[in-house]
């Protein structure tokens, strides 16, 4: 007995000592390893970090075990950011050795500081620059030729208005070495759609390949869905262009005084949204620990599979190893098992819910993000670009607008008897145009162009809103404010609770209770 006690008491203090840790640390390899086909996760070191922490081989060996114990497979290795080119023999030591570990290791460019500074953010460029635009080609040369796969940080916008900018705009001109394309209109949202969108393909994608035929060009899209068009991003060509698209998921949380502002579903809706306009080519999504704690740090990680992305980037090696990153990591390792098998689920599954009606390069109106709002009622969304015809049920804001056919596109949709949910501000815009709709089926949500007062809404007001949208499902649901609600075609289901506190919902006359910042599933 005293044998059996002191082996107990052996075991325990093995536990709880350093060699337990590798104990975790391969069970998680393994389990990462077994759900790679379904989602992965990765992390990125950026060029400085690759110089800092895998320039030895005691430095690589130990971000090895990092990534390990985190459940990690595959890396990013940064050749260029903020002007520093990290030097050739460093990545490609430390791309040898993480292949020879186990890991699929990619490259990563950022751009900043990439010759001519912009007048606007200083860490960006002047790309009517053409000097700059010859930097950039060579940058790619370079990470091309160390990488098959390199991912562009969301850095590439410009928001420039030099002289030279200006002048190119008003000419309604895009200029790259002998090459000019027009410019259908003298706005700057013109002028740097066009200019990012050739300059994507004759700095970019045409060096890269002409030095490495095989390399995969990613461009990840930032979070700032509302303003794409008025930096330069043209997410639906530049999708055409690229091999794969990545999506911002960074939230963060709400409250923070400098990074806060940004609802919890705003990630599953960005997701959502572009993986739709991206189709196969939405590879996954990319969030970061700065403003974050624990808990919303997983609601990162939960947002971003129940969006549907098969990898997730953990930015960056770095800054996890830094102020509270270690601890977002502890509870990322927690939780890695239920996401792996949410992950899994979410694969099999088709959401289904309210079409959330965004055309690319659509303007707010003075509806900003008001989609991520909508989602934490308990509404469930279903993104889309495209203009919902055959939808169940949809939601309309002033970005509807943007479409030239939407007028008569609603006449009918409303025409056919389906729930349609509007904004207060659309329903104004039309009375001002003179265009009168049936109230039967049409809903109105008071955003009053401030959709962050949405949040406001007592639980009675919601139930009452959300009713007639969710009878079309065949469901009922009774909640308070800032709890989501994801369907799929099957009666599956996910609730998830952003609220500080418990709370008892009601879901098909099913009295449920979901802790804090927590969530239930249940698949079918």
């Amino acid at each position: 007995m005293r044998k059996t006690k002191i082996w107990i008491c052996f075991l325990a203090c093995w536990l709880w000592s350093g060699w337990g840790g590798s104990m975790q640390a391969e069970d998680l390899w393994t389990l990462a390893h077994r759900y790679s086909a379904v989602h992965r996760y990765s992390t990125l070191f950026t060029a400085q970090d690759v110089h800092r922490y895998l320039a030895t081989d005691a430095g690589i060996e130990e971000a090895i075990r990092w990534c390990k114990q985190t459940g990690v497979t595959k890396v990013y290795l940064e050749a260029f950011r903020g002007g520093f080119w990290c030097p050739r023999t460093i990545l490609l030591h430390a791309k040898e050795r993480f292949l020879q570990a186990g890991f699929e290791v990619c490259g990563c460019v950022t751009t900043t500081q990439v010759g001519k500074r912009s007048t606007g953010w200083k860490i960006i460029s002047c790309y009517t620059d053409p000097a700059t635009q010859d930097q950039l080609a060579k940058i790619f040369r370079y990470a091309a030729s160390m990488f098959d796969e390199i991912m562009i940080d969301d850095f590439w916008f410009t928001d420039c208005t030099c002289e030279a900018c200006d002048a190119a705009r008003r000419a309604q001109q895009v200029r790259i070495g002998k090459q000019t394309w027009p410019v259908p209109a003298p706005t700057w949202e013109a002028y740097r759609c066009e200019l990012m969108v050739h300059l994507s393909e004759e700095r970019i994608l045409k060096p890269a390949r002409a030095v490495n035929p095989k390399v995969k060009i990613i461009v990840k899209y930032p979070q700032w869905y509302d303003s794409f068009q008025d930096r330069g991003y043209e997410v639906g060509r530049e999708t055409q262009l690229f091999d794969k698209i990545w999506v911002g998921t960074e939230i963060r949380d709400y409250t923070d005084p400098r990074w806060g502002g940004t609802v919890q579903y705003a990630a599953y809706f960005l997701m959502r949204w572009l993986g739709e306009i991206g189709g196969p080519k939405c590879g996954g999504g990319w969030f970061d620990w700065l403003g974050t704690s624990p808990p919303t740090y997983i609601e990162q990680a939960r947002q971003t599979i129940l969006g549907g992305a098969r990898e997730t980037v953990l930015f960056c090696y770095g800054g996890l190893h830094r102020e509270h990153g270690p601890e977002d990591v502890a509870a990322l390792r927690k939780n890695l098992p239920e996401l792996f098998r949410v992950a899994a689920e979410v694969r099999k599954r088709r959401p289904v819910g309210v079409a959330f009606y965004k055309p690319i390069g659509s303007h707010p109106n003075g509806e900003k993000k008001v989609f991520d709002y909508v989602g934490m009622l308990g509404i469930p969304g279903v993104p889309t670009h495209l203009f919902p015809t055959n939808a169940p049920v949809a939601f309309f804001s002033m970005h509807a607008f943007k479409d030239s056919n939407f007028v008569s596109e609603l006449r009918q949709f409303v025409a056919s008897g389906k729930p349609v949910l509007l904004t207060d501000g659309v329903m104004e815009t039309l009375r001002k145009r003179g265009v009168r709709l049936p109230s039967k089926n049409v809903f109105v949500l008071p955003v009053r162009r401030d959709p962050k007062r949405l949040l406001s809404l007592s639980q009675e007001v919601l139930d009452r809103l959300r009713a007639p949208l969710l009878d079309r499902f065949g469901v009922t649901f009774r909640a308070p404010n800032k709890v989501g609600l994801y369907l799929f075609h099957d009666g599956s289901f996910v609730i998830e609770n952003f609220n500080d506190h418990q709370v008892n919902v009601r879901f098909q006359g099913q009295n449920i209770s979901i802790p804090a910042r927590g969530w239930v599933h249940k698949w079918r």
